[in-house]
């Protein structure tokens, strides 16, 4: 069963986890590619891409400034 990527910013979500951030961005790389679970040779690529939106989607939410809500504070790398 697929999990829909759900929006991750505050206030929407309040905390946000390592895990929420890899869980939207592995539905992402499936959605795109069309592969639910990739055959062994295209595995590596696949696991680079699901590496490659977490980490993009993790500077976005750090760099996000949400209007009436306290300053946020940066994730540690």
């Amino acid at each position: 069963m697929c999990r829909s990527i759900k929006t991750l910013r505050p206030p929407t979500t309040p905390e946000v986890t390592d895990e929420d951030i890899r869980a939207a961005a592995l539905q992402y790389v499936r959605k795109v590619s069309g592969f639910r679970a990739p055959a062994a040779h295209n595995r590596e690529v696949f696991d680079q891409a699901v590496d490659t939106v977490a980490a993009a989607t993790q500077e976005l939410l750090n760099g996000l400034q949400i209007r009436g809500s306290a300053a946020r504070h940066q994730a540690q790398p």
